[in-house]
């Protein structure tokens, strides 16, 4: 039954969900790893970028973004310093239209997107005999459903994912409707909405704008441009496929779902313990405290509680692999 206890306790001060989720972005670090750039063409036509640092080891960690973040974000190249340290490669790919320039197609990427992870895959598999994946919001619901969805690559020996909305469509209510939440769903509006109205520039037969002054919600943004963009009905059916909480039970390898009881973002529903109590595999893990991406445990230097927890389970559950 791996329902873990955790071990997470913040210093009193930072007990508390919004702090946890607001000061890491505040308290940005400087990365000591050093990355390169390569290009990954897809099969339909578009790109995705890739941000590799190697050093030779046989393993490698694929590192996935959140909701409108990229392989720059603090906790993408937190987590790759972290890594890097304890012998692993990395490589920390941007969705489609995250990179450093636009992507070339209407479509873009959403959550439950696996088709371009499966290429990132294929692509780091060839060079590396044993891939870890790490997701963490967005990013982790995309590697949660992919390694429960079927057809997982052999190379791919585990999974972590941070602060994941299994179940879409109670996150966006609970960012839509609670009132604290209003910040984080202006903020995610300010970037989703001058992307859709940029794109609507350079396909202006096939997306059309013209509403997106009216949006105020994330279910409103789903309903006119990311279900109707990529082959969804509406918001609802986008949501329903696209949750990895359905695809937990097909999970095979070891992986970690670290989700924080206070994360401002979550509903009761992304605390999947029922599925966890079935599958052997799959591991969930609930502290009380630590907002969404945040779990700073340490009131000295701001540490990261969630990138040292990542790397005991990769210890204890690849160390065989």
């Amino acid at each position: 039954m791996p329902v873990l206890a955790s071990l997470f306790q913040p210093a009193r001060f930072l007990r508390n969900g919004h702090l946890q989720t607001i000061l890491p972005t505040l308290l940005r670090r400087r990365s000591l790893v050093a990355f390169y750039r390569e290009r990954l063409e897809l099969a339909d036509g578009d790109f995705v970028d890739l941000d590799w640092a190697t050093s030779g080891e046989n393993k490698i960690a694929i590192l996935s973004h959140g909701l409108e973040g990229s392989s720059h974000d603090d906790c993408v190249r937190g987590m790759a310093t972290r890594l890097k340290r304890k012998g692993w490669d990395i490589l920390a790919w941007n969705f489609r239209g995250c990179g450093a320039e636009p992507n070339r197609l209407v479509r873009s990427y959403h959550s439950g997107e696996t088709g371009d992870l499966r290429a990132v895959i294929a692509l780091a598999a060839a060079r590396y005999p044993r891939i870890a994946l790490i997701g963490f919001s967005l990013g982790g619901n995309v590697t949660l459903k992919y390694l429960g969805e079927g057809g997982c690559h052999p190379a791919v020996i585990a999974g972590i994912a941070i602060s994941v909305p299994v179940d879409l469509e109670a996150s966006a209510n609970a960012i839509d409707r609670r009132w604290s939440n209003r910040i984080y769903l202006r903020r995610f509006l300010s970037k989703l909405l001058p992307k859709i109205r940029g794109k609507a520039l350079r396909f202006p037969s096939g997306l059309d704008a013209e509403w997106s002054h009216r949006v105020r919600t994330l279910r409103e943004f789903d309903n006119l441009y990311t279900a109707p963009i990529h082959g969804f009905r509406d918001a609802e059916e986008y949501w329903e496929k696209s949750s990895a909480r359905q695809y937990l039970n097909g999970i095979r390898v070891p992986a970690l779902l670290l989700n924080a009881r206070d994360d401002p973002f979550l509903a009761p529903e992304s605390f999947p313990y029922t599925e966890a109590e079935k599958n052997p595999f799959f591991f969930l893990e609930a502290p009380r405290w630590g907002g969404h991406v945040g779990f700073i445990d340490s009131a000295s230097n701001f540490r990261r509680w969630h990138e040292s927890r990542s790397l005991e389970f990769l210890t204890e559950k690849v160390a065989s692999a």
